[in-house]
């Protein structure tokens, strides 16, 4: 995943596709820090590539930063459109892009931190700015002085002799404006920054909330036997989190952002896999203070009444205006085309799992917390393959290194050396300078892997900052999981859905290291949100490709390869509980789309009933499968930008596998195949066009098939 925020330097696309509110323009009120000379976020650090030297800053330095980069940004702006000078594209839009430097350092690093390693004063902080930063996003779009000199230069672009890269630019920012609310008319631009003003707050609220739910949801064990069939490092694990929570003699499961939980697929005592599942899916539910529900149902609608004051009818058709699917009608049919498919497959699985059960006697219909454990069953029935045997040849490093990295090498040509010397954020922080094909400086890249109780759930990258060819910078991107752990001494072993998803956020990371573009609002990983989870998932094909794994997947205590006839347990095993994985994205993605699809004058939402009905519509009601996420912890579509945009992993997906299907035809993981990536879609971020970005990479458009035989639906999709 990617997150999205929102940058006011060079009004960049992801603030268009982030849920960012906005307040009435106001000045902002500077603070200062203890000692504001010393705060190193007011001036660009001394670092390599200007990385964020953590071991200066405070928490008490992000608010003041953050309010004087608001203050200068403005006065740039109001420069920008108050000079008396006929608008050109270098005094206009060159000069947007500038702007904000300070803003833009500022912001970059704190919602970083408060991502993934928070605490209460940077909370307190996110609820005093977030108005604030919106107003200051308002200032600047709602800004008619500022918007009718961009409208001058969009007017006359094919006159100005711009080239494609500086249209295609114009276009962007044309369209942001237009987009916040540029055309409207005072009262409706009253109107939306009251909307957006209250969006900022709840967004806040609801990221608060989360956060503090799945801590308390945690499940506390009392008696150490009822965690038969964990390892003794998981058991150990959950030992060590107990004690940093001050409990003794306690073992402590702590809650995955996902609905499923990975401990339910070795848990042999029912009645706690229960109690996992149900301390998971009701996490934000309690009535309490961290209750969800009344967030998110008002979110809907202020979402449903921002997108018709901008002239669209739904939220879903505005955010997906700018999207390569264009309407909901697009992505919805996607989708639901899975859905018969997907479910009939996840049908016939349930129904292997419910014989084993009976089998063994157990007296009980399947489950959703038996799904997992009795998966595992399955699969070591039929393909002989138990995911307790492959975790040893899964160490973080060896995978790392020898896995993610070798890889990069394989295709780019690239190599990394860890700089000891480059502060983190935190003691699990590490930092790699990555240096080019030719042996020049590239980038740096942090990874931070494993799970705390202050960081936000799931996976995702982002940066610190871009590559600019305007700006002369360099990429300095990041890496967040939430792996479990290990206990100390003992080695960080990984799941291989661990392993694919460092390779997963590496592939975002190389999208922004490889970014070779002048401008900053189309640098990078500045791509519509349908195509920016493609160099991503692309990039987990290379953790099971014969080369890449044999490097890495050695016994953490021999050094041994893994045997080949594990090795094919395991691409034999590949389509195994795709109808479940399937069924379950599905079920989250059409959920994200009904709350989306709401009308401005529907009314507010009951969120249990209206999830419940909407599971129905779309066909994926499956008892034993839930969504991936429930409505009440859906962080993506509620905080993280990917407001009626989660079924862009699908349409990224089907882009993905028809690319690595080019890879497969022309001779796979070679440099001369990882240069022509690199040329034709890694560097050039968001410059053109992405479907003509991808058909002249292709020579085609992307076809389904490749996804359909990855996730083995094909021969069930030809049933139905």
């Amino acid at each position: 995943m990617i997150r999205f925020r929102l940058l006011p330097i060079a009004l960049t696309v992801a603030a268009a596709a982030c849920s960012h509110a906005t307040a009435t323009p106001q000045s902002p009120t500077p603070t200062t820090s203890p000692d504001a000379r010393a705060n190193p976020l007011l001036k660009p650090s001394a670092l390599l590539f200007q990385a964020p030297p953590f071991d200066r800053i405070r928490d008490a330095d992000y608010q003041p930063a953050l309010e004087q980069g608001m203050t200068e940004q403005l006065a740039q702006m109001n420069s920008i459109a108050s000079q008396s000078a006929a608008p050109t594209f270098d005094n206009t839009i060159l000069a947007m892009e500038r702007s904000g430097a300070l803003l833009t350092r500022a912001q970059k690093v704190f919602f970083a931190i408060l991502a993934a390693n928070t605490d209460e004063t940077l909370q307190r902080v996110q609820r005093d700015e977030a108005p604030k930063l919106a107003a200051h996003s308002d200032a600047i779009f709602l800004n008619d002085k500022l918007f009718q000199r961009v409208k001058r230069i969009y007017d006359r672009r094919d006159a100005l002799g711009l080239d494609s890269v500086q249209q295609f630019l114009v276009t962007r920012y044309y369209r942001n404006f237009v987009r916040a609310g540029a055309q409207l008319s005072e009262t409706d631009k009253t109107r939306l920054r009251a909307l957006n003003q209250e969006e900022s707050t709840l967004i806040t609220a609801f990221q608060s909330k989360l956060l503090a739910a799945t801590k308390a949801g945690a499940v506390v064990v009392d008696d150490r036997s009822q965690l038969a069939g964990l390892s003794d490092g998981d058991i150990a694990a959950t030992s060590q989190v107990a004690s940093a929570r001050g409990l003794t003699d306690k073992w402590v499961l702590p809650l995955q952002n996902t609905t499923q939980q990975p401990f339910q697929a070795s848990l042999e005592n029912r009645t706690l896999r229960q109690q996992l599942f149900e301390a998971s899916t009701q996490r934000a539910e309690h009535g309490d203070s961290n209750d969800t529900r009344a967030v998110i149902s008002r979110l809907a609608q202020l979402r449903a009444e921002r997108a018709k004051l901008l002239g669209f009818p739904t939220y879903a058709a505005y955010s997906l205006d700018d999207q390569m699917a264009k309407t909901p009608e697009a992505a919805i049919k996607l989708l639901s085309d899975l859905v018969p498919p997907a479910t009939a497959k996840a049908r016939s699985e349930a129904a292997a799992m419910q014989t084993l059960i009976d089998q063994q006697h157990g007296g009980f219909t399947l489950a959703p917390w038996d799904w997992q454990y009795y998966a595992e069953q399955v699969r070591k029935a039929q393909y002989d393959l138990d995911q307790a045997q492959l975790e040893p040849y899964f160490e973080l490093d060896d995978v790392l290194k020898n896995g993610v990295f070798f890889a990069a090498n394989a295709l780019y040509g690239i190599t990394f050396k860890e700089r000891k010397d480059i502060p983190g954020y935190q003691p699990d922080v590490r930092v790699f300078e990555v240096f080019d094909a030719n042996g020049a400086p590239l980038a740096l890249w942090y990874c931070d892997y494993f799970k705390r109780d202050n960081k936000s759930g799931g996976a995702w990258e982002d940066t610190f900052v871009d590559q600019s060819g305007l700006l002369g910078t360099k990429s300095v991107t990041f890496n967040v999981a939430n792996f479990t752990k290990p206990a100390a001494g003992q080695p960080a072993l990984l799941t291989f859905d661990d392993v694919t998803t460092m390779f997963h956020e590496f592939g975002h990371a190389l999208h922004a290291m490889f970014s070779n573009v002048q401008y900053p609002t189309l640098a990078g990983t500045n791509v519509p949100r349908d195509f920016v989870e493609f160099p991503s998932q692309f990039n987990e094909h290379w953790a099971l490709d014969s080369t890449v794994f044999a490097n890495y997947a050695h016994h953490y205590q021999t050094g041994a390869p893994m045997p080949r006839a594990l090795v094919e347990k395991i691409r034999k095993a590949g389509t195994f509980n795709q109808g479940y994985a399937t069924t379950e994205y599905l079920a989250a993605s059409l959920l994200d789309m009904a709350w989306h699809t709401l009308p401005a004058d529907a009314p507010r939402q009951d969120v249990d009933v209206f999830e419940t009905q909407a599971l129905q519509r779309y066909h994926v009601d499956m008892t034993v499968v839930p969504p991936r996420y429930r409505s009440s912890y859906f962080a993506h579509i509620w905080s993280n930008g990917y407001a009626a945009g989660y079924y862009a992993y699908l349409w990224s997906e089907v882009i993905d596998d028809d690319a690595f299907a080019w890879f497969t035809e022309h001779g796979g993981l070679t440099r001369a195949n990882g240069q022509r990536f690199r040329d034709m879609i890694l560097s050039r971020g968001g410059t053109a066009d992405v479907a003509a970005m991808y058909r002249a990479f292709r020579g085609r458009d992307p076809s389904i098939e490749p996804l359909l035989r990855q996730r083995g639906l094909t021969a069930v999709a030809g049933e139905n």
